[in-house]
C-alpha cells in the first residue's frame, strides 16, 4: 500500500491501521513531504509490517546521506524498512532540488553500488574505495563509522519507466518499483523484457528479483465514492501524461496523442480542462476499477505469471479502509 499523508502526524496511527488489516508492506513516498520521518514515527507504532519508501528522490541527495538514513531506519523498524529509490525528471531534481540529474541511468546504477559499498564498509570494516564516474567515497573514521547493522543491510528497490532505467534495477537492485502508469500488457512487452536484459548483462537471475507492481485502484461502496475515486485518478493521469517518460504506456493503447496536448495545457496552468481529456476508456485500461468485493480477482487476473507483489494507490483519493476488502480477499 503506497500511503499519502497530507499531514505528518497521521504517521503514528495511519501504518498501524494499515498493520492491522492485514497489509504486508506500507510504502511512504516523496511529494509535500519528506518520505523517511514518517517511517521513523511508524516504526515505534508498529510490529510487523514492513516498511518502505515508494520512492525516496535519489538524486536530491548523496549515496552517503542515503545510506545513513536507511542504515538507520532498518535499525529503528527491527529489520522492516526497504529503501525504494527513484530518479525524477529533470526540471525537479535541477531547478526544486538544485542537484545535478544527467545522465540519470549511469547516475543510478553508480548510486545504488555506492550505497551498497558504503553498507560493506560498515559491516566488514574493510576500508571504503568507491571511486566512480559521478560519485566517489574514500573516507570513513571511526568517528562516522556506525558499524555493523543487527538486522543486516536493507534491500534496494529502484523504480522506472522507460527501458533503459528498468535495465537498472535488473542489473544491481533487489527488486523493481513499477511506476502506476501500467497495464498487463506494457509489463509483458515494456517493463519484464528490460528487466531481464539487465539481469542478464550482470549474469543474475532475473526470477531472484521482487517485481511491485504499483497498481492504482478506483473503487468505492456507493457511486458517490466510486464517482470521486474515478475523478482523482483522472486528475492524476493527466498529471502523468504531461511527462515523457510516461508516453510509451499511453502510446501502447493508442493514447498517444493526448501528451503534446496536456503538456501545452500544463505549461498554461490549465489544470482543470488536462483532466477532462482523460477518457474513462483510458481510467479503465490503466487502474483497476470496481466495486471492492470484485478488485482482488482483477488484481490477480492482471499480475498472473507477471508477480506476486502488488502495491495498492490511489493519491488524489486515498482510503485505505476500502482496500480493506480487497486484501482480506488477496490474502485468502
Amino acid at each position: 500500500m503506497t500511503v499519502p499523508t497530507e499531514d505528518p502526524r497521521q504517521a503514528r496511527t495511519i501504518y498501524r491501521e494499515l498493520e492491522d488489516l492485514g497489509y504486508d508492506r506500507a510504502f511512504s513516498f516523496e511529494a509535500k513531504h519528506d518520505p523517511f520521518v514518517p517511517l521513523a514515527v511508524a516504526g515505534e507504532h508498529t510490529s510487523r509490517i514492513e516498511l518502505g519508501t515508494a520512492v525516496a528522490i535519489a538524486f536530491a541527495r548523496t549515496p552517503m546521506t542515503l545510506a545513513n538514513v536507511a542504515w538507520d531506519l532498518q535499525t529503528v523498524t527491527g529489520g522492516r524498512f526497504v529503501l525504494g529509490l527513484g530518479s525524477q525528471v529533470r526540471p525537479h531534481v535541477e531547478q526544486r532540488f538544485s542537484m545535478p540529474w544527467d545522465p540519470p541511468v549511469g547516475r543510478m546504477r553508480e548510486l545504488v553500488l555506492a550505497i551498497r559499498a558504503i553498507w560493506r564498509a560498515w559491516e566488514t570494516g574493510e576500508p571504503l574505495a568507491f571511486e566512480g564516474e559521478h560519485y566517489t567515497h574514500t573516507r570513513m573514521i571511526p568517528a562516522f563509522d556506525p558499524g555493523p547493522n543487527a538486522y543486516g543491510a536493507p534491500r534496494i528497490l529502484t523504480a522506472g519507466v522507460g527501458p533503459q532505467m528498468t535495465e537498472v534495477a535488473g542489473e544491481v537492485a533487489d527488486g523493481f518499483l513499477v511506476h502506476p502508469v501500467n497495464t498487463r500488457r506494457s509489463l509483458q512487452e515494456l517493463t519484464l523484457p528490460a528487466l531481464a536484459r539487465g539481469a542478464a548483462r550482470a549474469g543474475r537471475d532475473v526470477a531472484a528479483l521482487e517485481v511491485v507492481c504499483v497498481t492504482i485502484v478506483v473503487t468505492g461502496r456507493t457511486e458517490e465514492e466510486l464517482s470521486r475515486s474515478r475523478e482523482a485518478v483522472r486528475q492524476q493521469l493527466a498529471f502523468y501524461g504531461t511527462t515523457p517518460a510516461y508516453r510509451p504506456v499511453f502510446e501502447l493503447h493508442g493514447f498517444g496523442d493526448l501528451h503534446p496536448t496536456l503538456k501545452a495545457l500544463a505549461r498554461e496552468g490549465r489544470w482543470v480542462e488536462m483532466a477532462a481529456l482523460i477518457p474513462d476508456e483510458l481510467i479503465e485500461t490503466i487502474a483497476v476499477v470496481g466495486e471492492p468485493g470484485s478488485i482482488a480477482a482483477q488484481v490477480r487476473e492482471r499480475l498472473a505469471g507477471i508477480s506476486d507483489h502488488v502495491s495498492l494507490v490511489n493519491n488524489r483519493a486515498p482510503d485505505p479502509k476500502h482496500f480493506a476488502e480487497v486484501v482480506a480477499d488477496l490474502r485468502g
